[in-house]
């Protein structure tokens, strides 16, 4: 508990924050393969990345990612991802669940 409250109501709002995590895959095409660009998403946006599962071959990349931070860097780092030409979908199913 902190300060009254139960942890996980603690944890999703962050200095008053309304903070999310969200699953997604991400298909990379040929071009973005060898790109850092889950280093770089981490270092412009403020959002915790989680690397779920991955496959890569040299024609495409398809990750999944879970990414938690406030709401609109969430949203931001996701545009972000589109603009790349990375295609974003949501996790329907949780594949691995820890």
């Amino acid at each position: 508990m902190i300060a009254g409250l139960p942890i996980a109501a603690a944890a999703g709002s962050l200095a008053g924050m309304e903070t999310q995590k969200t699953r997604l895959w991400l298909m990379y095409p040929a071009r973005l393969i060898t790109r850092p660009v889950l280093h770089e998403l981490s270092k412009s946006f403020d959002v915790i990345t989680n690397l779920r599962q991955a496959s890569v071959t040299e024609e495409i990349g398809i990750v999944s990612v879970e990414l938690e931070g406030a709401r609109g860097e969430v949203k931001r780092a996701i545009a972000w991802l589109e603009e790349l030409g990375i295609k974003v979908e949501p996790v329907e199913i949780n594949t691995i669940e820890g």
